[in-house]
């Protein structure tokens, strides 16, 4: 079995590669480049969306999905994709595109690889949905656009397993978990700057995880993206690395009764509703 000092030198490999061009990211699906493409036509209709939506199955249960979520409480379930995108809008419908896409882009090579994968998508799958149904909550921004930063704010992390894909050796969950600790930033501006997303989110990329700082006196996405950030890194027992909750500029900006931190050291506004963000979670796997 390689060394974790050869894991590293190979990772090492892959990051001086992406820099210089030589090493292929995925690309964006050809689906999530017309989607978007359409979004950024203001002459386009619901219909014509609906219908090019269509051309992909399992976006179209996606989208089906998320309408029919606890973030959308509505009496009728939607019947059709017209009825999907109406309800959830085309930013929304552009935002979820993206997690499709982000799901669908790295290709497995082996079962070692398919494990780490399912516990990584399932750890991003967790935090996106709280910072969602937290952005519902509160109310500052859109359940949708919190859930995508924070999606993409580890894209990193699922594009570590790269630099192993053609390498008979899958690393172990611990070191896997070290290199995405190291590395998973740096590369995952790489991958976003390489498919055109939105500044705001590398940004987003660089200061998660910083629980002090946070701009202006509004809470903001970034804001919304550590939260959830502590609370599913607090569920996974990495309590010791975590300052208390309180002393987070995120947690700072909430007012009473939002602040309201329950026995278990965490905002009672997350574990009063967590078979919602479970049921959201849901709709991701």
């Amino acid at each position: 079995m390689q060394s974790a000092t050869s894991d590293y030198s190979i990772y090492r490999t892959l990051v001086s590669q992406l820099m210089q061009g030589e090493e292929q990211l995925p690309s964006l699906p050809t689906i999530t480049l017309d989607i978007r493409r359409a979004l950024s036509d203001p002459a386009i209709s619901l219909t014509a969306l609906a219908r090019l939506i269509s051309r992909d199955p399992a976006l179209s249960a996606l989208l089906m999905k998320h309408a029919s979520s606890a973030l959308f409480r509505q009496t009728m379930a939607p019947k059709t994709l017209l009825d999907v995108v109406s309800r959830l809008g085309m930013a929304e419908v552009g935002r979820i595109t993206m997690v499709h896409s982000v799901k669908s882009l790295f290709t497995l090579h082996s079962a070692g690889h398919k494990k780490l994968f399912v516990q990584a998508w399932e750890r991003l799958v967790i935090k996106a949905s709280t910072c969602a149904m937290l952005a519902g909550l509160l109310g500052t921004v859109t359940a949708e656009h919190a859930l995508l930063a924070s999606l993409l704010s580890e894209v990193g992390s699922l594009a570590v397993l790269s630099a192993f894909r053609n390498d008979s050796v899958t690393p172990s969950s611990e070191l896997y978990d070290k290199l995405c600790s190291e590395y998973s930033q740096s590369l995952g501006i790489i991958v976003l700057k390489k498919w055109s997303v939105d500044d705001n989110y590398i940004e987003i990329i660089r200061n998660t995880g910083n629980w002090h700082s946070s701009p202006g006196h509004k809470l903001q996405l970034l804001d919304m993206v550590n939260l959830a950030l502590y609370h599913v890194s607090k569920a996974q027992g990495t309590e010791a690395q975590l300052p208390p909750l309180q002393e987070l500029a995120a947690y700072q900006k909430l007012i009473a009764p939002q602040d309201h931190i329950d026995d278990n050291g965490e905002l009672s506004l997350l574990s009063n509703h967590r078979a919602d963000i479970l049921a959201i979670a849901q709709t991701l796997r």
